[in-house]
């Protein structure tokens, strides 16, 4: 069998509607300014689907700072790994803010959070220690447990009764191979907004030995007095031994960080692969970077703008009967009940008779029979916006619960 044979005619569970959602449902062009409103498809409609939480992708200084980087630098500087040619003062200076903002001895920058937490995890774990983590976590760490080549295991999520059995189980392993534990989870959890239950597990740490390693992706810039994440929310940023989140949620940017002791950063300077073998940031980037933490840890007033957004939206839709889970963080997910094609008919009508642009959530990522609506709201957005997305939801809700949406998409063009 040719190679390419089998990846013409299997083009995987997502690849196969391809042919229907390229486009529309998947790849969709939002165009204009980043912002609450944006093009579709030469339509304005209200976007909640961007995770730029506290707006800082279009604020002015960020823009008149990146604009000013790219000048001064290009998008070449500087050239090379940083191990080898691509290090400088100004990547080590965001680095210490960093660790400042977040309570940690040392940060190390990385070119993207995806790449830069696999190949993490894959330094800090040889084959004689054991992982536990989450069971829904993020792809990157699961694609970065994949590369383990010693024992792994998976708890139930936030279950830390499971969690204390594969502790006990992992304990009983190390003790023969002479290895450590890790446990991974996540600060926030990004499609349903709850959070990990990192007082319970560092709480652990009194019964057990190991080492927590947490991604705040969507937790750094939203929560905590400070905005300094999920650790500081709950008190227990001390308690957090690796603590990694990325630039593309609050900080609008490109890239990632991971914080932890000085003897750790130390040695993933010289072991994380996915850094060694590819050329580092951009000075635009690192100069644009800094930038928006200065705004994250000088404008509070952003932070509190999204949080009055959040508490609006997510109070009017239980008001308004919608079921939104156990979110406590700003990912607002609406639980309906239907099947796949209604899913396509419900976004369609949203997006071309309502003007809302949102994301859904289907099978097998929510059970069989759930559709999840995901708000992702931002600073930026208006009380108006929350009624009419409310308003909106109400109607297709009706539609839905009445079977109107039963229509073969095939007959539909969009």
């Amino acid at each position: 069998m040719d190679l390419f044979d089998k990846l013409t005619n299997d083009k995987g569970p997502l690849g196969k509607h391809s042919s229907v959602a390229h486009g529309y449902f998947a790849f969709p062009k939002l165009e204009g300014e980043i912002g609450p409103r944006m093009k579709f498809r030469g339509k304005e409609v209200l976007n909640w689907s961007l995770n730029n939480y506290i707006g800082l992708a279009n604020h002015p200084e960020v823009r008149k700072a990146d604009a000013e980087g790219a000048a001064k630098y290009g998008l070449a500087f500087p050239m090379g790994a940083r191990m080898m040619s691509g290090n400088s003062n100004l990547i080590e200076e965001f680095e210490a803010q960093i660790s400042d903002f977040v309570k940690k001895e040392d940060t190390m920058l990385l070119n993207f959070g995806y790449q830069g937490m696999v190949s993490v995890i894959d330094a800090v774990l040889s084959r004689h220690d054991v992982v536990i983590y989450d069971s829904e976590s993020h792809a990157c760490i699961v694609d970065g447990v994949r590369l383990h080549q010693g024992k792994r295991f998976v708890f139930p999520h936030n279950d830390i009764e499971n969690l204390k059995k594969q502790l006990e189980r992992a304990t009983k392993i190390v003790q023969e191979t002479k290895g450590g534990i890790l446990v991974i989870t996540e600060g926030v959890f990004g499609m349903a907004g709850d959070l990990g239950k990192l007082r319970e597990i560092v709480e652990l740490k009194k019964q057990y030995q190991f080492r927590l390693f947490v991604d705040d992706a969507h937790g750094f810039g939203t929560m905590g007095p400070t905005g300094a994440g999920s650790g500081e929310h709950l008190g227990v940023q001390d308690g957090i031994d690796i603590y990694f989140s990325t630039f593309a949620k609050s900080m609008a940017s490109i890239g990632a960080f991971v914080s932890s002791t000085e003897q750790v950063i130390g040695f993933l300077r010289y072991n994380t692969r996915s850094q060694i073998f590819a050329k580092t940031l951009p000075m635009a980037l690192v100069v644009g970077g800094m930038k928006r933490l200065e705004l994250l840890r000088s404008q509070p007033q952003l932070r509190e703008n999204l949080w009055n957004v959040v508490r609006n939206l997510q109070q009017g839709l239980k008001d308004a009967g919608f079921d939104i889970g156990k979110t406590e963080s700003p990912v607002t997910p609406v639980y309906l009940k239907g099947d796949e094609s209604e899913a396509a008919q419900l976004i369609i009508d949203l997006r071309e008779n309502y003007s809302i642009f949102c994301s859904i959530v289907i099978y097998p990522v929510v059970p069989k029979g759930v559709l999840e609506l995901r708000i992702i709201p931002t600073a930026m957005h208006t009380l108006d916006d929350v009624k009419q997305t409310i308003k909106a939801f109400q109607e297709v809700s009706y539609k839905l619960q009445n079977k109107l949406y039963t229509q073969s998409l095939s007959n539909i063009s969009i």
